[in-house]
């Protein structure tokens, strides 16, 4: 009896969201709005001189629980545009298919050189899209909208409140108790 009535429960409840309207959307076509803090890819900026952020320093690299990030630094050269030396990397690749989208690489970049975008890859079908070469990187920095995340940002979110040291209250000088004689002995046969 109990079969039946387990049975009888399981197409009581298909009938009830048979006729439910659907609410799911097919992605391509319709976008459902995003919240503000949505973020599925990456992107590699320029700087203020429009060379790229990026100083090779390998952080990301070296903190990424995946190890999705593989980048080569030849050095420091000098900028074409400033006339400075400064480190540039020259291959940066990060592979979505593994990435686990922790953020860490984001949080570690003290040159805001990375950062999260809010519009995702388009479906692809082939997993070598889903890798991201430097030119990929620096087109999603131009083409999409960045996220509410940067490295600073972050790194300013993790630090303690400062807090004033207070100097430690004076000590006062210890008094000397009264030296206490032991009780004499009151003498027998006097």
């Amino acid at each position: 009896m109990g079969h039946v009535n387990d049975t009888l429960r399981a197409l009581w409840t298909t009938l009830r969201t048979a006729f439910r309207p659907p609410t799911t959307v097919e992605f391509p076509k319709v976008v459902r709005p995003r919240n503000v803090r949505y973020r599925v890819s990456f992107a590699l900026p320029d700087d203020e001189n429009g060379e790229i952020a990026c100083i090779g320093c390998l952080a990301c690299e070296r903190i990424c629980p995946s190890q999705v990030i593989k980048m080569k630094s030849t050095g420091k050269k000098e900028s074409p545009v400033t006339g400075k030396k400064r480190a540039y990397v020259d291959e940066f690749v990060l592979d979505l298919t593994a990435c686990i989208q922790c953020e860490l690489c984001i949080q570690v970049c003290n040159s805001d050189a990375i950062f999260m975008v809010r519009e995702a890859e388009i479906p692809m079908f082939e997993r070598e899209d889903l890798v991201l070469d430097i030119v990929r990187l620096r087109k999603n920095a131009k083409d999409r909208s960045p996220s509410w995340g940067r490295g600073t940002v972050l790194q300013e979110a993790q630090e303690p409140p400062k807090v004033e040291k207070k100097a430690p209250p004076a000590k006062e000088p210890v008094k000397e108790a009264p030296a206490v004689e032991p009780p004499v002995a009151a003498k027998e046969g006097a």
